[in-house]
């Protein structure tokens, strides 16, 4: 079975769309920034890739993660046609911090908001009637999680239509612990670069609609991708370090759910963290998975301009692979100067977006978080003119 995607809405650092986040990424235009939030003298780290909201600097308000999600649905099921009702329709959203931030405002600063409003589900009842919510606490793979979850919902039959979602915003505590994890604070997220020091967290939403191919397309009329196939495991190897086994068993295991093979890969959107154990860990599963394949897959990592979104990361870069295989450009890796030798051999773009020298039909999607969990995304371009997919 095969699942297509009929809408889609995005927020980050450089964007309040899905389009804007493109064109940010073709363009190279990162969302680092001074440290917007807090008390810059707190910390060794001074930037970040906050989404500029705030009422003034250093002045913070509760609910931004929820507002960002509601926005990030309501595009995505406008999109779709669905309008503002989704009360038919499950809604997933995957997160590592949920709302963590308006908790420590509350509690250190004494913000008031109702606790209800704590569970993203209140705000998803009030503004769009949905009864079927759930929140998947996966740490930074959380929403591709809420994409294998979305398939299942689908193939078995429990739903027509399914909104996968992820949302993460910046919490005090948790940049606190991360600017005490690095011998030297990060100054930019450089993946796979010789200077890395380590991964920096942005913000965002993010949330796609997801049906049933042999449905339609519903009321949107049109359809952006096809899903594949979706692989995840829990490997438990370790609280923070990466697996590059079972990261390669993932992909693997996204690969023959979608019936692919290494070559048939056209592009890769890197987890791409900045920081040396993932980069190693994922370096090392995909030179064990593409070896042979020559030229590799076109390979790009979009943290490096959007910061960590965490649990919104896996569809920040899904829906940054379908925009990429529709125009043929992949956006660079910034700040990507002197790549380390374990990438020698992967076509990462850098410097500035490139045109890829033919069609791009296949996209695979790494998301990987913190205790093993690792998860994988196969998606297939599809021509709008025909609706058919353009790989097969």
């Amino acid at each position: 079975m095969s699942w297509i995607v009929t809408g889609m809405g995005a927020v980050a650092s450089i964007g309040d769309s899905v389009d804007e986040i493109f064109d940010s990424l073709v363009a190279g235009r990162s969302g680092l920034g001074p440290l917007r939030g807090y008390d810059r003298e707190k910390f060794r780290a001074q930037v970040a890739y906050e989404i500029d909201d705030r009422p003034a600097p250093g002045v913070d308000v509760p609910l931004r993660a929820t507002r960002w999600l509601e926005q990030a649905v309501a595009a995505a099921a406008a999109d779709a046609g669905l309008g503002d009702d989704l009360s038919g329709v499950p809604v997933l959203v995957g997160t590592t911090l949920r709302e963590l931030r308006s908790v420590e405002l509350s509690w250190r600063d004494k913000v008031p908001f109702d606790a209800a409003d704590l569970h993203f589900g209140t705000m998803l009842r009030r503004r769009f009637g949905a009864a079927d919510t759930h929140t998947v606490a996966n740490a930074c793979s959380a929403s591709l999680y809420t994409l294998a979850l979305g398939t299942d919902l689908l193939e078995l039959g429990a739903a027509d239509t399914v909104v996968v979602a992820g949302v993460d915003t910046i919490s005090e505590s948790t940049y606190g612990l991360l600017d005490r994890c690095y011998p030297e604070a990060p100054d930019r997220v450089r993946p796979f670069d010789r200077a890395r020091r380590g991964m920096l967290q942005g913000e965002g939403a993010v949330a796609v609609v997801l049906r049933r191919e042999s449905d339609g397309p519903g009321a949107a009329g049109r359809v952006h991708a096809r899903v594949r196939g979706v692989a995840v495991n829990c490997d438990a190897h370790h609280p923070s370090a990466p697996d590059a086994k079972n990261i390669t068993a993932a992909v693997r295991e996204a690969h023959e759910r979608a019936g692919v093979r290494p070559a048939d890969i056209d592009l890769v959107m890197l987890h791409g963290t900045g920081t040396p154990l993932n980069d190693e860990a994922e370096s090392t599963a995909l030179g064990a998975v593409f070896a042979g394949v020559e030229p590799s897959p076109y390979m790009t990592a979009i943290k490096s301009m959007t910061g960590h979104t965490a649990g919104a990361s896996g569809l920040h870069s899904l829906v940054a692979a379908v925009d990429v295989m529709r125009c043929g450009t992949v956006p660079p890796t910034v700040y990507l100067d002197d790549p380390v030798e374990a990438v020698a051999g992967f076509r990462l773009v850098r410097g500035a977006a490139e045109r890829a020298d033919g069609p791009l039909r296949i996209a695979q999607i790494d998301s990987f978080g913190f205790g093993g969990l690792n998860a994988v995304a196969v998606v297939e371009a599809v021509r709008e003119s025909a609706g058919e997919g353009a790989g097969s």
